[in-house]
């Protein structure tokens, strides 16, 4: 999506302050975990692979509202509808392909995989969006990224919506139709009766939550110095080594992420303390440290619960990243210089690695 690396930019350029648009992050995450659960039970009783392509369709609504109205009440529409659609979206092509493979080695194969494919893309599309942006401006920049996520959502109905026979997850066919609340309770049994899914629950929650610190990494480039032409060529390094920890994730056992969240926690604070371009290098490791951290705690959790109610977990798990992310563009709206936010953002990170060493002592 070639708008990733630039949007922070546009709304800076729009004239807003970095409370305003910390504001406009939080809206976004308070609509995404408003609609979280409910999303995630539709996605179960209805059909996944439908309610994801709505999700991606209401995700480039909002792109438009973006450029068909550059100004607050624009921009906060456009993230409505993406907290929306990323609502819609979330744990439902994680539940169909958990569900397809039956294995949390093969998922942790896939989604490794996957990511590091999805991450190069995106890289390749950081790259684009430089000349994008030259030839022109945000405009162009938004009509591909629209162009690409609705082309997303259109493929994903060629996708099969149930577990394909004989694997494992493979649920039983109910002898009636289950109310759409029934997957809720079943969520809810399993996170209260059992204490090992209520942690594995908390940290791949936590781990995608300190994610939303890459919407602040462009103004953190430009505070370094970075023009905006190349800004997005700087995000591109951060891109990159996301999809190496993506590739990494996907060839080693799946255990629990402690010592890479606590290098990327010393990674992150380094980085954004340095005053020059160079700082960006450390931070772009830490990603890709966080984006390792993602593939394993992802799968930690798919584990442990079942097929019926899988996307309403994955969904309550996105609930408390978007609230963890919510906090996060909180202290962020702060007036206090982008360095020192992201380096105190390292110390819940490092409470995260020590939540997820109690899982296992393999950790």
């Amino acid at each position: 999506m070639l708008l990733y690396p630039v949007y922070a930019l546009l709304f800076a350029d729009a004239g807003l302050t970095t409370g305003q648009i910390s504001s406009l992050f939080a809206i976004w995450s308070i609509v995404a975990f408003s609609c979280e659960i409910p999303a995630g039970a539709l996605a179960d009783t209805w059909s996944r692979k439908r309610v994801y392509a709505l999700g991606e369709l209401l995700t480039a609504a909002g792109f438009g509202c973006w450029l068909l109205w550059p100004g607050y009440p624009g921009f906060a529409a456009g993230f409505v509808l993406w907290g929306l659609g990323g609502a819609l979206s979330s744990g439902t092509l994680e539940a169909l392909s958990y569900d397809a493979l039956g294995d949390a080695a093969a998922y942790a194969r896939l989604t490794g995989h996957a990511g590091t494919v999805g991450l190069l893309a995106m890289l390749a599309a950081t790259l684009l969006a430089a000349p994008a942006y030259a030839a022109g401006g945000y405009h162009l920049v938004g009509t591909i990224s629209i162009a690409t996520v609705t082309a997303g959502g259109l493929l994903a109905l060629r996708l099969p919506d149930k577990p394909l026979p004989g694997t494992p997850s493979a649920p039983d066919p109910p002898a009636t139709p289950e109310p759409p609340a029934a997957p809720v309770r079943t969520a809810l049994r399993l996170i209260r009766g059992d204490r090992a899914v209520a942690r594995a629950l908390l940290v791949a929650a936590l781990v995608p939550g300190f994610s939303a610190l890459d919407e602040y990494l462009p103004l953190l480039a430009r505070d370094k110095g970075a023009p905006t032409a190349a800004v997005p060529l700087l995000f591109a390094l951060t891109a990159l080594a996301m999809a190496a920890g993506s590739a990494v994730a996907a060839r080693r056992p799946v255990r629990p992420p402690t010592r890479p969240l606590l290098l990327a926690a010393t990674l992150l604070a380094t980085g954004a303390l340095l005053p020059h371009l160079a700082g960006m290098v450390p931070v772009a490791a830490a990603f890709g440290l966080l984006q390792y951290a993602m593939v394993h705690a992802g799968t930690g959790l798919q584990e442990v619960i079942p097929s019926a109610a899988r996307t309403t977990v994955l969904s309550v798990s996105g609930f408390a990243a978007e609230l963890c992310a919510v906090l996060l563009y909180a202290g962020f709206a702060l007036p206090v210089p982008l360095g020192w936010l992201f380096a105190v953002a390292a110390l819940p990170l490092i409470a995260t690695a020590r939540l997820a060493a109690r899982r296992s002592p393999a950790g």
